[in-house]
């Protein structure tokens, strides 16, 4: 069998494989959404239906309970070759998708993927859709190398579990009772392959040997039973709102630092060996402001930091939501029974989420406005994870890159959660290899989300060379 003839099909095929990644772009899979649960569903047995098409064999997994049903797990197994004797690989992908509003900043429908240039009035194209680049693009560079080994050789020439789940964009609910439920089997991988990440810049592929935890949190802070006349009450009594915003304000201090007793516990230094080589990759962070129309002045943080190092080796907080009172066209002078807030704290090293919650909450019960009290929701997270980058399964991720895209790989760590990573790890013992070839201007989670084609290519073609390390064949 030859790795060569592989990739060889998957340019001729390419076209094929193009329109397999437009038809499940356009399934609406808002997991978030109760009213897509069916078109969630619907993404799940796609994905099945294609394994089975390759000779994989897959079926749904259901989660949650019969009270509050979860979306359906994808679960597949093929054991290889009867000679095979390299590593049982476990893949982790996510077949639901963020919603897409707000829908008037679409240059095309979200759910009617197109195909543009890849720069405006440049070359390569790329398919616009949510979804695209998360997760269901990344996927499906996997799905295809499995698809081109079986249509080039006949089979999937080494042993592979898939595991794709409908729940990622809402905190993966019911995935730690199903890593629970289904240890012994899932104990029985290597190691966790997955494709959500990113790249370093075009043409210029990267392993993540790190992701940030995270603490994802709600508060309401109530204070009289009804909304009141801000004439008869304003100066009487207390307004949510200013309260609110008064109380969160006290989150950081003027260096930027998270304010919350001991929330630097378990967060190690960072040497000064790793903050060279970042600082060696040429991450231009000024250029990256530009792009998102910021100017240099906004290169705002905790002080004593670069960017790259406070996006890849700091603990953060922030508010991504606040709420109250009248939102409505024209005037409405009241003052609120309530008002709430989004607040959410990515976390490194060997902070604890449990913690930051409970840290979390008994602060605001510390600060509590004279009056008022609080309501409080835990809606997701996870623990920060990172590789060994000498670890054998990410040396062969690094060869398999430098052979598909012809240059030496980077090794870089990613903002984001992944909060599967840090579950892997801390119930079955599995590290993960993150190979992800999405862009910076990606527009993940934002109108217009896309993922370049010349990504996908290599993101077939790395997957297909992957596969062959796993088998000997490389």
């Amino acid at each position: 069998m030859s790795v060569e003839s592989v990739v060889a099909h998957l340019k001729e095929r390419e076209q094929d494989a193009v329109g397999r990644l437009v038809e499940w772009l356009s399934i609406p899979s808002i997991g978030t959404d109760p009213e897509f649960n069916a078109e969630t569903r619907r993404a799940a047995e796609w994905a099945r239906d294609r394994l089975r098409e390759i000779g994989v064999d897959s079926e749904l997994h259901e989660t949650g309970s019969a009270a509050k049903p979860g979306h359906p797990i994808v679960w597949a197994h093929h054991p290889g070759p009867d000679s095979y004797d390299g590593p049982h690989v476990l893949f982790y992908g996510h077949y639901d998708v963020q919603p897409p509003d707000p829908i008037e900043l679409w240059e095309s429908p979200p759910f009617e993927p197109a195909l543009h240039p890849a720069i405006p009035d440049g070359p390569g194209e790329r398919v616009v859709a949510r979804g695209a680049v998360d997760d269901k693009g990344q996927v499906a560079t996997f799905l295809e190398a499995l698809r081109a080994w079986k249509e080039a050789h006949g089979e999937v020439p080494f042993k592979v579990s898939i595991l794709i789940e409908g729940e990622e964009e809402s905190g993966s609910a019911n995935l730690t009772q199903y890593l629970h439920d289904n240890a012994d089997t899932l104990r029985q991988a290597d190691f966790c392959l997955i494709s959500d990440t990113g790249m370093l810049g075009r043409g210029k592929p990267a392993i993540t040997y790190g992701v940030r935890g995270l603490v994802y949190t709600e508060v309401i802070l109530h204070a009289a039973d009804q909304d009141l006349h801000s004439g008869l009450w304003g100066g009487r009594c207390p307004n949510p709102i200013s309260e609110l915003t008064r109380v969160l304000s006290r989150l950081w201090d003027e260096d930027r630092r998270v304010t919350l007793p001991g929330f630097y516990d378990g967060v190690g230094q960072l040497p000064q060996t790793q903050r060279d080589a970042w600082n060696n990759l040429g991450i231009d962070s000024l250029a990256s402001l530009a792009e998102i129309g910021l100017g240099p002045e906004a290169n705002v943080g905790e002080d004593g930091f670069s960017a790259v190092e406070r996006e890849w080796a700091r603990p953060t907080c922030d508010v991504n939501g606040i709420w109250g009172g009248y939102q409505g066209a024209g005037a409405k002078t009241v003052i609120p029974a309530y008002a709430g807030a989004k607040v959410s704290f990515r976390l490194v090293d060997d902070q604890d989420p449990a913690v930051i919650v409970e840290t979390f909450r008994r602060w605001l019960d510390e600060h509590t406005p004279p009056g008022c009290r609080w309501e409080f929701h835990d809606h997701s997270g996870g623990p920060p994870a990172t590789a060994d980058i000498n670890a054998r399964y990410v040396q062969s991720a690094l060869r398999a890159l430098k052979l598909a895209g012809g240059v030496e790989p980077a090794l870089i760590k990613s903002g984001g959660s992944i909060p599967v990573v840090g579950l892997l790890k801390s119930i079955l013992d599995l590290d993960t290899v993150l190979m992800g070839f999405g862009l910076e201007d990606d527009r993940v989670h934002s109108p217009n989300e896309k993922f370049e084609l010349d990504c996908f290519r290599l993101g077939m073609n790395s997957h297909a060379r992957l596969i062959a390390e796993f088998a000997g064949l490389e």
